[in-house]
């Protein structure tokens, strides 16, 4: 049972969370939010944060467990109930109407009849002066920045007057100097106005900065709470990844040969506020992996070099030839993406298997390089199928009617008939279950094995040890570090990504340059 005094706000005895297809999200956690401090939730993905905020929000229902509220005993079955509580969450991605002006935002959850009267405007101000922060109270949000409409969500949770505000991964996707009005925001509700503030972050450094005290949870369970003031990054990262068990062989370490071509070349390759120049050489066979957190910067540089960015700029090259800054160009010098959302930007929801599969290269499945042969198009998916392992009666199957996994082996499939040299990996194995994961890490040596050069961007550091030959962190669109995936630890990774510089400063390098090029 959770320690508790009188200060404590919130507690959690024993919420458990299982879902009706059996899936088990929380297996018992403990927590004590106590007023007047920042607690940090902290865990690898998977381990249940946000199933419990979602908890806390009312948008699930706990299936074990009490949640206490000032040492009452609570039920609740929709948001709206928990606001009238008390508790406000400000969730990852920011909850506000872009078409709506800021004072609209602010007061969003009220009456309409408040918009007619003006004691409106002199409690918005109010609470810039509470918060130390100014905006524009008729802009529109679609036109201030992320850092701005973050803290319009600040201000919607503390017009509220939430006693308990829950930040998830709040600086996530924040420029340095916009996270530094969050920190200062956060200190000021805790200390100066008493609030109490879960703070969920993936960031080590800013939880040591910014915490009181933080809880860790692994496999839905709390295995630590203690304050920040006795733990170090390394204790916390090592709670984060536990013991686990390596749920893959980690690939041999192989040399490439000297004479291995290089086939994809990067030279000062940036966009404005999204990537600082990136430059470096991958040559046949190899498989880099991307360590970062969210908002690292990791998906634009696959966009990058997919040449999908506008802004970009600097060179891509494929086999010595640079790539112009269109998409169709790209794909025809032979560099495939696999997109992060595999719904909305890796295939297409209404279209069968076999569409989804052949529409890369068509050309190798028309008549004339014109016309489609639906006939071949169905045989060209029945060997991806059984190729790839994917679980589907048959190619005439809706992707939407797939599972995760076997979805994301047909965004992976699509590109296996074109004339790809280059394989770019954004999260290939997010939310699919891990004999799918299996089947794509394997796929992804397979083809490296033939030749191509894979780019693996993954949140689960594991398997970019499992997989790559070198790792570079990202953080902040900037590569803080490089590591020869045999001479790194997951352990390592998640110190680097959180913020620690390096474990071994001389071994970090600025930009990547493999096989001493």
């Amino acid at each position: 049972m959770t320690m508790t005094n009188d200060a404590t706000l919130m507690r959690l005895e024993q919420v458990a969370k299982v879902f009706p297809n059996g899936t088990v999200a929380l297996r018992g956690v403990d927590l004590a939010i106590e007023q007047g401090k920042v607690h940090g939730l902290l865990g690898a993905n998977g381990a249940g944060k946000s199933t419990l905020i979602k908890i806390l929000s009312g948008a699930f229902s706990a299936t074990g467990g009490q949640i206490f509220w000032k040492n009452a005993a609570v039920q609740w079955t929709t948001p709206k109930e928990v606001k009238a509580m008390g508790v406000a969450t400000i969730h990852q991605h920011i909850p506000v109407v872009p078409t709506l002006s800021v004072l609209e935002n602010v007061f969003l959850d009220e009456d309409r009849g408040w918009r007619r009267s003006g004691s409106s405007r002199r409690r918005l101000d109010e609470l810039f002066t509470r918060v130390g922060y100014w905006l524009d109270p008729d802009a529109l949000v679609n036109d201030l920045s992320i850092g701005q409409r973050q803290m319009v969500a600040i201000f919607q949770a503390v017009g509220s007057g939430a006693e308990l505000i829950v930040m998830d991964e709040p600086t996530a996707s924040l420029a340095t100097d916009e996270r530094e009005v969050v920190y200062r925001t956060v200190r000021r509700l805790a200390k100066v106005e008493n609030k109490a503030i879960l703070f969920v972050s993936h960031f080590l450094d800013e939880v040591m900065a910014l915490t009181d005290c933080v809880t860790i949870l692994r496999d839905g369970q709390a295995v630590m709470r203690a304050e920040t003031a006795d733990l170090d990054e390394a204790r916390i990262a090592e709670a984060i990844v536990g013991r686990q068990i390596v749920a893959m062989v980690r690939a041999e370490h192989k040399r490439l040969p000297d004479a291995a071509p290089v086939v994809l070349e990067l030279r000062n390759l940036a966009s404005p506020g999204k990537l600082a120049p990136f430059s470096f050489k991958l040559k046949a066979g190899e498989v880099l992996g991307v360590a970062g957190l969210l908002g690292s910067g990791r998906s634009e540089l696959m966009h990058a070099i997919f040449r999908a960015d506008r802004d970009a700029t600097g060179e891509v090259l494929v086999t010595g030839r640079a790539i112009p800054r269109s998409t169709a160009a790209a794909v025809k010098a032979g560099i495939a993406l696999v997109p992060e959302d595999r719904v909305d930007q890796g295939l297409i929801p209404a279209f069968e298997i076999w569409r989804n599969t052949t529409l890369p290269a068509l050309n190798g499945v028309s008549a004339g390089n014109c016309l489609p042969l639906r006939e071949r198009e169905i045989e060209r998916a029945t060997e991806a199928i059984q190729r790839l392992k994917i679980k589907a009666q048959s190619p005439d199957i809706l992707v939407t009617e797939l599972s995760g996994g076997n979805a994301q082996k047909v965004t992976i499939g699509k590109w296996l008939f074109s004339d790809a040299k280059v394989f770019l990996l954004d999260e290939p194995t997010a939310g699919i279950d891990i004999g799918a994961k299996a089947d794509i890490l394997r796929l992804v040596r397979d083809l490296a094995a033939t030749g191509m050069v894979i780019v693996v961007v993954s949140s689960e550091f594991e398997e970019l040890l499992a997989v790559a030959d070198r790792i570079i962190v990202m953080r902040d669109g900037q590569c803080i570090a490089e590591r020869a995936a045999h001479e790194t630890t997951e352990h390592e990774l998640v110190l680097l990504a959180g913020g620690q510089s390096a474990i071994n400063p001389s071994a970090a390098a600025t930009s990547p340059q493999p096989n001493g090029e």
